[in-house]
């Protein structure tokens, strides 16, 4: 299973490297990662990963709905198929 996750929210240390370890506890594998830091210190990251395990989607977006109130930040996890449908023109 192929997912998008969005990350949007105020610049600080640890982000990716958080977003990263939870991908990577629920058995997923990046396979697209772009980030910025755009003027005022707005953090934005689109992430592709695979997950191995379908089994462990849920698990994976309770982990990320945590870690959003810790770090502050939107995080949205869609499937990529959804994800493609909705922004298809």
């Amino acid at each position: 299973m192929n997912l998008v996750i969005t990350v949007v929210g105020q610049d600080k240390v640890g982000i990716v490297a958080k977003v990263s370890a939870v991908v990577a506890g629920n058995q997923g594998n990046i396979i697209d990662l772009s980030q910025r830091v755009m003027s005022g210190g707005l953090f934005t990251m689109i992430m592709q990963i695979s997950l191995l395990d379908s089994e462990k989607f849920n698990n994976l977006q309770r982990e990320l709905e945590e870690l959003e109130k810790d770090l502050n930040v939107k995080i949205m996890v869609q499937r990529e198929d959804i994800f493609r449908a909705m922004h298809r023109i």
